[in-house]
Formats: C-alpha cells, sequence, structure tokens
C-alpha cells in the first residue's frame, strides 16, 4: 500500500483519464512564468520536432508517456491539464506520432505497423506493416493533405525511401540508396519529399521518384532541419566544422537552388519558427546559458524566455503554438523528461492558424 500511494505507475487502458500535473513557478534566470505541464517523476516527451504535435486552436497536444509503466500516446488537454491515454501499443515509437491534418485522429508506429486512431472512439485501423526482412529507418511523416505517410526502410546495405496512401495502404519506392535514409519529411503544398542522409546532406524527390537531387547546402553538419509553412525554403541549423565558430540559421531555397544565412545563434542546437519566419524560438547549447531564447529575424538579436538546463540541449525541441503565443520544450532539469510551456505575446505578435 506505501508502494501504491508513493505514485507507481500503474498499468492503464486506452481511454483511461488522469488528473492535471499542471505547476506554475518564476524562472531564475528572467523571472517569467513557466509553466510545467507535466510530473518529472515519470517520462514524457512530445513526438519528432517536424510531426504535427499541437491542434491549431492551442486546444490540446499530442505526446508520448510511461507514466503507466510502457510507453504510450496520450492527449493533454492545455485548459485543464487532464490526460487521455490513447494507445495500447507493444512497441510505440512516440517520434512517430503525429496529427492528421483534420485532427480527428493520429498515426504512429507500433513496432513495424503503421496505425491510425479515431479521437473519438480510438478505434484502430492498421494501415501498412514493413515488409519481413526490412526494418523501418529512423523517422517518418504524413504530408499535409493527410493522404500520405512517408517513411523509409532499410535492409543490409541498402534503405529506400517509400510513399504509402493511408486509405488503402498502397505502398511505392520514391528512391534507393546506399545509405540509411532518415527523418522525410513532405514539402507543404507540394509532392516532393525531403530526406536526409545522415547529419552530411539533405536530398529531395519527387511524388513519382524523379528528379531525385542532393540539395546544395554550405559545407558543414546539418542540424535541425523544417519547411517552411509555405513549402517554399527550407530553414536548417549549420554546425561548422570549426568549433570556435557559432551555429547558424540557415535557408535554403530549392527551386532557385539558393542558400543564404538567416542569422548568427548562441550556439542553438534546436529550433522552430512562427508561422511567417519572421520569429524563432531556439534552445542553446552553451553551458553558461543554457537558455531557450527567441530570435527576431530582421533585427538578427535574441532575448533570454527562460533556462531549460536539459542534460541533452538537443531534446530541448522547442516549438511554437499555432497562433505564435505559447512556446512549449521538454527537459529533464527536474528529474526526468518532462514538458514546458511559456506564453509569450508579450513578445510576439499573434499569427492565425491555418486550418
Amino acid at each position: 500500500m506505501l508502494f501504491a500511494a508513493c505514485g507507481a505507475a500503474v498499468e492503464r487502458a486506452k481511454g483511461a483519464q488522469f488528473g492535471s500535473d499542471i505547476r506554475r513557478f518564476s524562472d531564475p534566470a528572467t523571472e517569467m512564468d513557466v509553466f510545467r505541464l507535466t510530473s518529472p517523476t515519470y517520462s514524457t516527451s512530445l513526438p519528432a520536432y517536424y510531426q504535427r504535435a499541437l491542434s491549431h486552436k492551442g486546444q490540446f497536444l499530442l505526446c508520448w508517456s510511461d507514466r503507466t509503466g510502457s510507453a504510450q500516446a496520450f492527449r493533454v488537454n492545455l485548459k485543464n491539464g487532464e490526460w487521455l491515454q490513447l494507445t495500447d501499443a507493444a512497441a510505440l515509437d512516440g517520434s512517430t506520432l503525429t496529427l492528421m491534418p483534420d485532427e480527428r485522429s493520429f498515426c504512429y508506429f507500433d513496432g513495424p505497423a503503421l496505425k491510425r486512431v479515431e479521437f473519438g472512439r480510438l478505434r484502430e485501423r492498421e494501415i501498412y506493416r514493413v515488409p519481413e526482412g526490412w526494418e523501418r529507418c529512423p523517422g517518418s511523416n504524413v504530408t499535409d493533405d493527410g493522404l500520405y505517410a512517408i517513411l523509409a526502410e532499410c535492409r543490409r546495405d541498402e534503405s529506400r525511401l517509400r510513399l504509402v496512401a493511408t486509405a488503402k495502404g498502397a505502398a511505392s519506392t520514391l528512391a534507393q540508396t546506399p545509405w540509411v535514409i532518415s527523418h522525410p519529411m513532405g514539402r507543404p503544398r507540394r509532392t516532393q519529399v525531403l530526406y536526409r542522409q545522415g547529419s552530411t546532406a539533405l536530398w529531395l524527390v519527387n511524388f513519382d521518384g524523379q528528379q531525385n537531387r542532393k540539395l546544395k547546402l554550405l559545407a558543414g553538419t546539418v542540424g535541425a532541419t523544417r519547411w517552411a509553412p509555405d513549402g517554399r525554403t527550407i530553414l536548417y541549423l549549420h554546425f561548422p566544422d570549426e568549433t570556435t565558430q557559432l551555429n547558424t540559421l540557415r535557408e535554403h531555397t530549392p527551386d532557385a537552388n539558393q542558400d543564404q544565412l538567416v542569422a548568427k545563434t548562441s550556439q542553438f542546437v534546436h529550433f522552430d519558427a512562427n508561422p511567417d519566419t519572421s520569429v524563432f524560438v531556439g534552445a542553446s547549447r552553451n553551458k553558461a546559458s543554457p537558455h531557450v531564447l527567441l530570435l527576431l529575424r530582421t533585427t538578427q538579436r535574441e532575448m533570454t524566455l527562460c533556462e531549460h538546463r536539459a542534460s541533452d540541449p538537443a531534446t530541448v525541441a522547442p516549438l511554437f503554438s499555432a497562433d505564435s503565443q505559447q512556446v512549449f520544450f521538454q527537459s529533464d532539469k527536474q528529474g526526468k523528461p518532462a514538458l514546458y510551456r511559456v506564453h509569450v505575446e508579450r513578445f510576439v505578435e499573434k499569427t492565425e492558424p491555418e486550418i
């Protein structure tokens, strides 16, 4: 009885509900109010940074947690902090969780199986299964219209990029490589896929497999990468080979084959952009200043929001809400990984969410 009272994890089925864990505190660095949304007594994380985790109207977020003893997906109500368990997965890959565009369902990988779950009744349908003899490569994505899922599969010394119709599960191969393909992302408003060759290169290919090409980026290490919401440009962090140089935020225009500097950063290791890409939020890996910061494109000036103090700054992965009035991030600074929120309406203009 004492063990249970101390908050030990208890197995629960999907549909189980949990109360709020929200706590507010003043940040030591800036004295701004920071809201911890989840308890650091168990691990909670957001999906991969390029997935859809936040609802357009700011009503809820999609996350994964081991609070019931195994990794499962949850929906957290951002108004009252209440939780709803969404899955009973055997081998959930939490990084693959993503909201479908209509926000009535979500997709995720359970081992080799890509599944879709309706929020209403939590009914589950298998869309696709990685064939025997193949393994899934890191990352997956769903196109902005919800019609296709994108993933990569590996076998011995080869990989293939796959496009899967979410309605019937029919799959086609867009590209094959002798290296591991990772973290594919559909291009907004276009029928193209961006994918990674480790941290050294980005590639772009059409849905029909044509025009598969390596993008001409500045030499160095490629960090976190995002499509601008309109799909015109790719925003990415560039880590120079010379460690004394600053990490920079850059913008690549694939159609014009142009690559340009956006701003130097105080050693950003992860970032997000607001919908019109006028303001960025980043997580610094500077050990003396482990902060979450805002960066204004026009002035290239930074402003500290709060400390993150994560053991691995790359996991902080800050992101804006759809209306640009809140920033969410994750950190293990108070124990196990937990989710945090800070309001930024005093510093960032409100944007209208695209629905």
